[in-house]
């Protein structure tokens, strides 16, 4: 099992994704740079589980998208 993300983490890295989505990639680096432009997050440490869990999620929507195309 994996780790359970904060709520926190979840609701800042929805909104920033739905205020943003063409500001985000797959690529977990890319969105670490993004994240530390976009919000104000004083830890280095928010700000990457951020960056990871909306690298989440765009990886889930291309797969999602690619299943629907593929059906």
């Amino acid at each position: 099992m994996g780790r359970v993300r904060p709520r926190y983490i979840k609701s800042l890295g929805e909104k920033l994704l739905e205020m943003y989505p063409d500001k985000f990639t797959d690529k977990f680096d890319e969105n670490k740079k993004a994240v530390a432009e976009l919000a104000e997050i004083p830890s280095k440490a928010v700000r990457n589980r951020v960056a990871g869990y909306i690298t989440r999620l765009v990886k889930r929507r291309k797969a999602q998208e690619k299943a629907e195309s593929s059906a």
